[in-house]
């Protein structure tokens, strides 16, 4: 079971008073976006990237599910269409700007949320 095996992984992660997991998802795997005739990404919807990372986004929900007893906060963000290798460096932001909502959730603090899915500028992204 994945997430029991998460739990024995983590256990030291539940000593500490601030402890954040940033996984780092896209726009493209969100299902109510998806589901929308009129997103722009909707026609494009495949079994591959898109899916794999609705996949990702239920994995994170059970690891929120998981640890939503505990002080450990689960969020997911997108960093945009970002130049990597994966897309040839065609995308449109560098990897500094791709990382920049990645490194803001990550720093958000024991009082920051938790179980979001955000964009750069704290732009909220349906599950």
């Amino acid at each position: 079971m994945v997430s029991s095996l998460f739990t024995r992984r983590c256990c030291h992660f539940r000593e500490s008073s601030d402890v954040r997991i940033v996984i780092v998802s896209s726009a493209v795997g969100s299902l109510t976006s998806n589901a929308d005739p009129a997103y722009p990404y909707h026609p494009s919807f495949g079994p591959v990237y898109p899916a794999s990372k609705a996949a990702l986004n239920a994995i994170a929900l059970a690891i929120m599910v998981e640890l939503e007893s505990t002080r450990i906060k689960v969020n997911l963000v997108s960093p945009g269409f970002t130049k990597t290798n994966l897309n040839g460096y065609e995308g449109t932001q560098s990897l500094e700007e791709g990382s920049r909502e990645i490194v803001r959730v990550a720093l958000l603090g024991p009082d920051g949320p938790t179980g979001t899915f955000t964009r750069w500028e704290n732009l909220t992204i349906p599950w």
